[in-house]
C-alpha cells in the first residue's frame, strides 16, 4: 500500500511541477500578451534578431512549447513568416536551457518549497484583484511556487521509493558505456518528453537522477537523455500544426528538422564533447562542487552549438521544408484557414488566430457581394443559375464559418482569459453573428432578382439599373471600410466615423429611391411588379449596410465620430 501511495506521489508531484509551468506561462502570457506579439513582430526582421527574440522569450515564459507553439499560432495567423519563425524557434532551444540552470543553481541545494507558502500568500491578493494585470502577476506567482514545491516533492517522493536504486539495478544488466546504449538513452529521452509535452520536466527528472549518483547513469548517460528531450519536445508544436494550415506545418517540421539534426551531429563527436564540458565545467569555470552544472552547460552548450552550425542556412532550411510539405490546394472556400482546435494551448494567442479569420472572413461576404453585383441583366439562364449557386454556396460557407468561430471561441473562453480578453471573445460573436446575416441578406438579394427573372418579364429601365448600382457601390464601400476596421489591431481604437457616413449616404439614397418609386409607378413609368422588384433589391441593400455597421462597432471598442 506504501509503494502505491508513493508511486502517486511521484505522479502527483510531477504534475503540480507541470501545472506549476503552465500556470506561470499563462500568467505572463495574459501580463505581456501584447507586448510579447510586438515583440515578435518587430525583433524577427532577420534571423539573428529572431534567435535573440526566441531565447528572451522563451527564457521569460519558461516553456520553449509555449514559445514554439505561440509562433507556429503566428505563421498559421499570417503574422509571421516562415522564414522568421525558424530563427526564433532556434532561440528557444537556447533558451529552455535556462531552466536547467535554476534547478541546478537552486532546485535541489535549496528547500524552495519553504518560500513557496509564503509565495502563495503574496499572490493571493492579486489572484481576486479586479485588475486583469495584477491577476495575471498573481497567477505568475502562484505558478513559480507550484513549480518548485512540485519539484520538491518530486524528489521526496523519487527517495521515498528509492528510485535510485531501481535505475541502478534495471541499468546493471547493460553495457552503460557502449554507444548502442548512449543511442537509447536517447531515444528514452525523446519518448518520455513527447509523454509528458514538457522538456523542462523531463530535464527535472534527469537532473534528479543525474545527482543521486546512480551506477552506470553517469554524465554521459544523463547528456544523452538530455539530447532525446530536444527531439521529444518537437511533438507539441508538431500536433499544434496537424490542422493549421501548410505554412504552420512548416514551421513545426523546420523545428522538428532543427532539433533532429542537432542530436544526429552531436552523436557523432558525443564522447569529445562530454570531454570538453566536463574540462570546461571543472577546470576552466570551477563548477566541480555542483555536478549539476555539467550537465545544464551540455544542454546549453548544444543548443547553442546547433543554432550556430544553422543559423546561416535557415533559407536552405525553409526550401527543404516547402519540398517536404507543398502547398494545400486552397481552392474551396468552406474551410477555415487560420483557427483550428489544435491551436488552443495558450488562449490569449488563440484569439489572434479567431480575429484573422473573421477578418477572411469578411472578405469572404464582400466576395459574395461582388458576385450579386454582377447578376444583372446577364442574357443566359444557365450563366445566371451559375452566379447564383456562387451567392448560394458563400452563404452556406458563411452559416459555416459562423458555427466554426462561434465553437472555437467557446473553446477559447474556458481557458484563462483576462477580463479584457473575455470582452473581446463577446465582441467578436457579435462580429460573426452580423457577418453572417450579410451572407444572409447578399442571398436574400440574388433570390429577388431570380424571382424577378422567373415571374418578370421586363428588366429594369436604365434608371433603375443606375440606382442599383450607386446603392451597390456605396454598400461596397462600407463592405471594403469594414474588413479595414476589422484587420486592424485590438485595443487601440478605430475612427469609425467614414462607416458612419457612408451609412448615413446609403439611408439617404434609400429614402429617395423609395419616393422616386411611387412616383414612377403612378405615373406609368413601369409596372407595379417590376416596381416591387426594384424596392426589394434597394431595401435589401441596405439592410446588408445596417449589418455592415453592426460589425464595425462591434470591433470597435472606442468609437470616435
Amino acid at each position: 500500500m506504501e509503494i502505491i501511495i508513493n508511486i502517486f506521489s511521484l505522479v502527483g508531484s510531477l504534475a503540480l511541477f507541470l501545472y506549476g509551468m503552465k500556470i506561470m506561462s499563462e500568467g505572463l502570457e495574459k501580463f505581456a500578451g501584447e507586448k510579447l506579439r510586438a515583440i515578435l513582430g518587430a525583433m524577427t526582421k532577420n534571423r539573428v534578431m529572431g534567435v535573440i527574440t526566441g531565447i528572451g522569450i522563451t527564457a521569460l515564459i519558461q516553456s520553449s512549447s509555449a514559445t514554439t507553439v505561440m509562433v507556429v499560432s503566428f505563421v498559421n495567423a499570417g503574422l509571421m513568416t516562415l522564414r522568421q519563425s525558424i530563427g526564433v524557434i532556434m532561440g528557444a532551444n537556447i533558451g529552455t536551457t535556462v531552466t536547467a540552470w535554476i534547478i541546478s543553481a537552486i532546485g535541489f541545494k535549496v528547500n524552495i518549497s519553504a518560500f513557496a507558502i509564503p509565495l502563495l500568500a503574496v499572490g493571493l491578493p492579486m489572484i481576486f484583484s479586479g485588475k486583469s494585470k495584477r491577476k495575471s502577476i498573481g497567477e505568475f506567482i502562484f505558478g513559480f511556487a507550484f513549480l518548485f514545491m512540485g519539484l520538491t516533492f518530486l524528489q521526496n517522493a523519487a527517495t521515498a521509493l528509492n528510485i535510485g536504486d531501481m535505475v541502478a539495478g534495471m541499468l546493471a544488466h547493460i553495457s552503460c558505456d557502449s554507444f548502442f546504449t548512449i543511442v537509447i538513452f536517447v531515444i528514452v529521452g525523446a519518448l518520455v518528453t513527447m509523454l509528458v509535452q514538457a522538456s523542462a520536466a523531463t530535464m527535472a527528472i534527469t537532473l534528479m537522477l543525474f545527482g543521486m549518483n546512480i551506477p552506470g547513469f553517469g554524465f554521459e548517460q544523463a547528456a544523452a537523455l538530455a539530447m532525446g528531450q530536444n527531439i521529444g519536445t518537437t511533438i507539441t508544436a508538431f500536433i499544434a500544426s496537424f490542422t493549421a494550415n501548410t505554412q504552420a506545418r512548416r514551421a513545426a517540421m523546420a523545428h522538428m528538422f532543427f532539433n533532429v539534426f542537432g542530436v544526429v551531429v552531436v552523436l557523432l563527436v558525443f564522447y569529445p564533447a562530454c570531454d570538453f564540458i566536463s574540462w570546461l565545467v571543472t577546470d576552466v569555470m570551477g563548477g566541480d562542487n555542483n555536478p549539476l552544472f555539467k550537465l545544464s552547460a551540455f544542454h546549453t552548450a548544444f543548443n547553442i552549438v546547433n543554432t550556430l552550425l544553422l543559423i546561416g542556412f535557415v533559407p536552405q532550411i525553409e526550401k527543404f521544408v516547402c519540398t517536404l510539405l507543398p502547398e494545400r490546394n486552397t481552392d474551396e472556400p468552406e474551410k477555415l484557414q487560420f483557427i483550428t482546435t489544435g491551436l488552443l494551448s495558450t488562449a490569449e494567442l488563440s484569439l489572434l488566430q479567431a480575429r484573422k479569420e473573421i477578418a477572411l472572413f469578411g472578405e469572404r461576404c464582400l466576395k459574395s457581394f461582388n458576385y450579386v453585383q454582377s447578376m444583372h441583366n446577364i442574357d443566359k439562364d444557365e450563366d445566371f443559375t451559375k452566379i447564383y449557386e456562387k451567392v448560394e454556396k458563400y452563404e452556406k460557407v458563411a452559416d459555416n464559418m459562423e458555427y466554426e468561430i462561434a465553437h472555437y471561441l467557446q473553446q477559447v473562453s474556458e481557458g484563462r482569459l483576462s477580463d479584457e480578453s473575455k470582452h473581446q471573445v463577446s465582441r467578436m460573436l457579435r462580429e460573426i453573428d452580423d457577418l453572417e446575416s450579410i451572407g444572409d441578406c447578399c442571398l436574400g438579394v440574388a433570390r429577388t432578382l431570380s424571382r424577378k427573372r422567373t415571374n418578370c418579364k421586363a428588366h429594369f429601365t436604365d434608371t433603375q439599373l443606375y440606382s442599383i448600382k450607386q446603392m451597390e457601390n456605396l454598400v461596397s464601400q462600407s463592405l471594403k471600410l469594414m474588413i479595414e476596421t476589422l484587420n486592424q489591431p485590438e485595443g487601440e481604437g478605430n475612427d469609425i466615423s467614414m462607416n458612419y457616413a457612408v451609412e448615413k449616404e446609403i439611408n439617404k439614397v434609400r429614402n429617395y429611391l423609395r419616393a422616386e418609386n411611387i412616383e414612377k409607378v403612378s405615373q406609368g413609368e413601369y409596372d407595379y411588379q417590376l416596381g416591387a422588384f426594384y424596392l426589394d433589391v434597394i431595401n435589401g441593400l441596405e439592410k446588408l449596410a445596417d449589418y455592415v455597421l453592426n460589425v464595425v462597432k462591434s470591433k470597435a471598442r472606442h468609437t470616435r465620430i
